[in-house]
């Protein structure tokens, strides 16, 4: 089949499905929330967009948020004189989301790391730890199963980012307990799957994906995986794959608050469930403009 031809077929199918947005009988309403990457660079209007985004879920009539990662921009403070900085980040995206009064769930992403060895940030993950809690965990709502795991761990001889062995073998344990019809959907900062480089750079390579995807999909073998929700690439794209959909979920930053990030503006994902356990989304430009 012609390249362009395929990539045209794969965009077809991937936006079909959220044409099919549930209109009745919806048990749950949730949004997915993306790389909002708070920094240091002009905070005021940062803040700004992201308590803007917050306002517009908050209209929604949610029964929660799920976080999708790089919540903070602070994997370049990398020693001990920028900590106070990188806790302030932290603590100010914190901050605006208490305030909501909704339930959330944060996913850690790869900008949300910090590292500094002699002062005990060794797996960069510590200091994510000390304001949320663990990095990766499990909740069930209105019938759903959801896994919030960690993507942006390293593992010895793999390059790119992976899911480690002891996250892997705790979500074996936790799958054990789930019944096989129970729908499960998986919050993931690193895609499983993603068309961004074939269709921004035109070419095909193993780069910011889960490396070990294959090993992780095998772990839901014989589970109802429904849908997975993936940040990361700034971009909105769907894939349904064997059953799955896997949707990143564009970036409340769109390109770093610069504006839109390949015509993605910026803006995050309103999820539903229906009673018959059909999911459902919409992608929701909540209107912040680039200074």
């Amino acid at each position: 089949m012609n390249r362009k031809i395929l990539l045209l077929a794969v965009f077809a199918l991937m936006f079909a499905s959220s044409t099919m947005f549930a209109q009745r009988g919806v048990k749950l309403r949730f949004a997915f929330a993306t790389d909002v990457h708070l920094h240091n660079g002009y905070p005021r209007e940062q803040l700004k967009g992201f308590q803007k985004a917050l306002d517009k879920i908050k209209s929604e009539k949610v029964e929660f948020i799920i976080f999708g990662g790089d919540l903070d921009d602070i994997d370049g403070l990398s020693h001990n004189r920028e900590k106070q900085t990188a806790e302030n980040l932290y603590a100010g995206f914190k901050k605006i989301a208490d305030e909501t009064g909704i339930k959330y769930y944060p996913t850690i992403g790869n900008h949300d790391r910090y590292y500094d060895k002699d002062g005990g940030y060794v797996d960069g993950d510590e200091m994510f730890k000390a304001f949320f809690g663990k990095t990766y965990y499990t909740f069930e709502n209105a019938g759903v199963r959801f896994f919030v795991i960690n993507s942006v761990q390293h593992k010895k001889d793999v390059q790119g980012y992976v899911v480690g062995d002891e996250q892997m073998e705790w979500l074996k344990k936790e799958l054990e307990s789930v019944p096989a019809t129970t729908p499960i959907v998986v919050s993931t900062h690193v895609p499983v799957y993603s068309m961004y480089y074939p269709v921004v750079e035109g070419k095909y390579v193993m780069v910011d994906v889960i490396a070990n995807y294959k090993e992780l999909l095998k772990v839901f073998d014989k589970h109802n995986l429904k849908l997975v929700l993936q940040g990361h690439q700034h971009l909105h794209e769907e894939m349904l794959l064997q059953g799955v959909h896997y949707v990143t979920g564009g970036a409340v930053s769109a390109a770093w608050w610069r504006g839109n990030h390949h015509g993605t503006e910026e803006g995050y994902l309103i999820v539903e469930v229906d009673k018959k356990n059909r999911f459902s989304w919409r992608y929701v430009d909540y209107g912040w403009e680039a200074k």
